[in-house]
Parts: C-alpha cells; sequence; structure tokens
C-alpha cells in the first residue's frame, strides 16, 4: 500500500457457474486474492476505486452479480443457492483461500457463501443491511421493479442516499429487476443468529459513524452473533463510504490475519 502513485492494469474474465451462467469479473493487483461482492444495484465497475487502491497490496477481483453488467441472469427462477454457486465459480478463480468483501446485501451474500461452506480466508463487510427501514425500502423497490416501474424503483432505493453520485451507478434502472434478488438474499431482514453462530471464519463488520442509528445497531447485532468477529467504525462516514478511507482499513486488517495465520 505504499507506492500509492502506481495504478494495476485491470484485466477481464469469466467463468461458468454450475447453472452455465456466465459471470464477468475483473482482476488488477498482484498478491493474496481478495473478492469484492457488490451491494443492491452495483457492479464490478462501481467497485473499482475500492479495487484499485487495494490492488497495490492484492490481487483483487471484482464480479458483476448474476443479471448485471456482462453476467448473464439465469435461464430459471432466482434463487440464493445459484448466487452461492456464482460467487464459488469466481472465488475458484481467484486464487486459494481468497478473502471477501461484501458491502449492504454483498455482505449478507458473502456470510451466506461462508455459512454454505466456500473456502474462504477472512471476511469483512460494511454495513449489511439487517434493519427494518433498509428491509421495507428494498422490498418496496423490489416490489415496484416486479411490476416493471424501474426507474421508481431505484429513486425509492436510493431516496436515503447521503450523496447525489449515488444515482449515477452504471445503469442503474437498468440493473432494477436485481433489486428482488437483493431482498431475498436480506431475507428477514434480521441477523439470522442460529446461521452465523456456525461462522468460523474471522470478520472484520464495519460501519459508518454518520450512518444512521439503525445500520449502527445492525453492525453491533452481527458483530455480536459470529464466533470471531470484530467491529470497527469509520468516522464521518456514511454508507457512500470513501474508498481511499475503507481500503487502509481493509488491508490492515487483511495483513493481520495473513500474519496470525502463518504463525498458528
Amino acid at each position: 500500500m505504499d507506492e500509492l502513485s502506481k495504478t494495476p492494469k485491470r484485466f477481464r474474465g469469466r467463468v461458468v457457474s454450475r447453472d452455465g451462467t456466465p459471470i464477468a469479473y475483473e482482476r488488477q493487483g498482484d498478491g493474496p486474492p481478495v473478492v469484492l461482492v457488490s451491494g443492491a444495484l452495483g457492479t464490478a465497475a462501481g467497485e473499482r476505486p475500492l479495487a484499485g487502491l487495494l490492488a497495490r497490496g492484492f490481487s483483487v477481483v471484482a464480479y458483476d452479480r448474476r443479471g448485471r453488467g456482462d453476467s448473464g441472469a439465469g435461464a430459471g427462477p432466482y434463487a440464493v443457492e445459484r448466487e452461492i454457486e456464482d460467487l464459488a465459480a469466481v472465488l475458484g478463480d481467484a486464487g486459494p483461500w481468497p478473502a471477501l468483501h461484501g458491502v449492504g446485501t454483498g455482505g449478507v451474500l458473502a456470510l451466506a457463501a461462508v455459512a454454505a461452506g466456500l473456502p474462504v480466508g477472512t471476511v469483512s463487510v460494511f454495513e449489511p443491511p439487517f434493519h427494518p427501514a433498509a428491509a421495507e425500502r428494498l422490498a418496496g423497490a423490489a416490489e415496484l421493479a416486479v411490476r416493471g416501474r424501474n426507474e421508481e424503483a431505484v429513486a425509492l432505493f436510493l431516496a436515503d442516499s447521503p450523496l447525489p453520485a449515488a444515482a449515477a451507478r452504471p445503469g442503474p434502472a437498468g440493473l432494477a429487476p436485481t433489486l428482488a434478488y437483493d431482498l431475498a438474499v436480506l431475507g428477514g431482514g434480521t441477523v439470522p443468529e442460529r446461521l452465523y453462530g456456525g461462522v468460523h471464519a474471522r470478520v472484520l463488520v464495519v460501519d459508518g459513524g454518520a450512518s444512521p442509528a439503525g445500520t449502527r445497531r445492525a453492525a453491533r447485532a452481527l458483530t455480536t452473533a459470529l464466533p470471531r468477529a470484530r467491529h470497527r467504525t469509520l468516522t464521518g462516514q456514511t454508507h457512500e463510504v470513501a474508498p481511499h478511507v475503507l481500503a487502509p482499513v481493509l488491508a490492515a486488517f487483511l495483513d493481520e490475519e495473513r500474519e496470525f495465520a502463518g504463525a498458528v
């Protein structure tokens, strides 16, 4: 992380999920593998700022989740299990025992994948939306998208975004149908304590100090539910976290855990 003037080259790739769906990804950097999992309306392109910073010390893979960007949507009905299989295919191409980082519902998906037994190293998540207000807003937006009202769905989902730039994410209206996928990933909207009790990977749960109280309570509840988790708050940050603030925290966690694993 010390050669800040260098920009690692970015490579495009593709894997095929278990059901035959193509999943596109971007890779940049050299070093231990890290896979980034986007949240609602997110794509690999949206992860580039964070990926570029982490790529100065890691091999970073960001992928288009099912139904987004250059990835396929699959032939059958959506199921969370298919998204876990997609992530398994990406992990298999990333390298041995990759770390996972997920934002929002991407963090929920990452934890679901670990709970399902996917081989990963450490896990970090930023503000998984385990609180009623977020779940209700996502459900309302997904319902609008099911009815074909994509622009209204995106507007509702981003209504509380602190930055206008959130509305400029790549192709947001076209991604509206995937809001139903994120709603399925989130499940009941509360921390599944029984499921997470079996997650033994080391986990870093991060939230923003300027995020709503419900978001921060959810982060603490998640930390308590995970056997080997720690909690970190980034002062002044919101859900639209600044990549240059988040990246050093993630890099320090990954380096620390790598040293710990080497010492065991």
